[in-house]
């Protein structure tokens, strides 16, 4: 009898929220629909329908509506395990996420906002999706971080088993390097262009070391000398790594233009290192993945087995 009363209460108090919604006109009645209660914590038809939406914005692809109640139910456990060990991300954790997200699309967080309201997708849906990837992600490195190591030695045997390491990526090196820029206006023309590239050409000749890069373009009109970057060969892409290895210690790459004018790069060192080369580096990181996509795979069904989740 106290869990039937229990229940009906729950029952009540989810219509009453649901009635208030729909009369500040928040939220479709008819889309509050209750269809899975896991753990206590609904989940709607409106939810449903928000997820299948951003799911194929994400990708481009119409998942079942079984597999993204189940992406939801995966959702509600993980916050709720997360809950369990003290792993809560704040409002303004998931914020940032957010933001960043928008950032690596070239949007800004307002500008993300409306592009997912355009398609009909409110904020909250992809916040709570990213919610739950911190939680689960904080969880799954917390719990098993001696289990998701990847020892050099396994890496050192599946370089072998795939060939070995070749195409100079045999040793790894660190590059000190300082980027320099001859600033080029958007406004200006084709003209003014080669007219920079010409005269990066020529200064470029008078440098033989990273000293005296730092003194010509100091003086040099419209010229930005970055800060000092530091980089190994796994941390630079192949076109990069071999205009570095073919430059003279502290000359400079050959211009080139970008966004910001006429740019060239100050070989100021090229470290042979232990570091991981190009090829240990792509190995290794695909054996961590492969460890941590089984892991996070075994917790949830653990984590699922244990949870109580009812269709309605």
């Amino acid at each position: 009898m106290t869990i039937a009363f229990s229940s009906r209460l729950r029952a009540l108090a989810i219509c009453s929220l649901a009635v208030l919604a729909s009369g500040a006109g928040l939220i479709p009645a008819q889309a509050q629909s209750i269809v899975v209660m896991v753990n206590g914590d609904p989940i709607t038809d409106y939810d449903i329908e928000q997820r299948m939406k951003l799911n194929f914005l994400s990708t481009r692809k119409q998942q079942s509506r079984q597999e993204v109640i189940n992406e939801l139910i995966d959702d509600k456990v993980k916050i709720k395990e997360g809950k369990k060990f003290g792993v809560e991300p704040t409002a303004s954790d998931v914020d940032q996420s957010f933001a960043g997200m928008g950032s690596r699309m070239r949007l800004n967080a307002e500008q993300l906002t409306k592009s997912l309201e355009s398609q009909g997708v409110r904020p909250e849906t992809l916040k709570a999706r990213i919610k739950a990837e911190i939680v689960w992600t904080s969880l799954v490195r917390g719990r098993y971080k001696e289990r998701l190591l990847v020892s050099d030695k396994d890496v050192a045997a599946a370089v072998a088993a795939a060939g070995g390491d070749s195409d100079q990526q045999g040793q790894a090196f660190e590059y000190k390097m300082q980027p320099i820029v001859l600033i080029v206006s958007n406004s200006s023309n084709q003209a003014v262009m080669e007219a920079r590239h010409k005269e990066a050409e020529a200064l470029r000749a008078r440098v033989q070391t990273c000293a005296d890069a730092n003194n010509v373009f100091k003086t040099t009109a419209n010229a930005v000398i970055k800060e000092i970057v530091v980089k190994t060969s796994a941390d630079i892409p192949p076109n990069l790594r071999k205009l570095l290895d073919d430059t003279p210690i502290g000359h400079l790459t050959p211009p080139e233009a970008t966004k910001q004018g006429i740019q060239m790069v100050a070989l100021c060192a090229r470290t042979p290192t232990t570091v991981d080369t190009p090829k240990k580096r792509q190995i290794r990181e695909e054996m961590y993945t492969k460890k941590y996509e089984a892991t996070s795979k075994a917790y949830l069904q653990e984590v699922r087995k244990a949870a109580m989740i009812e269709y309605r």
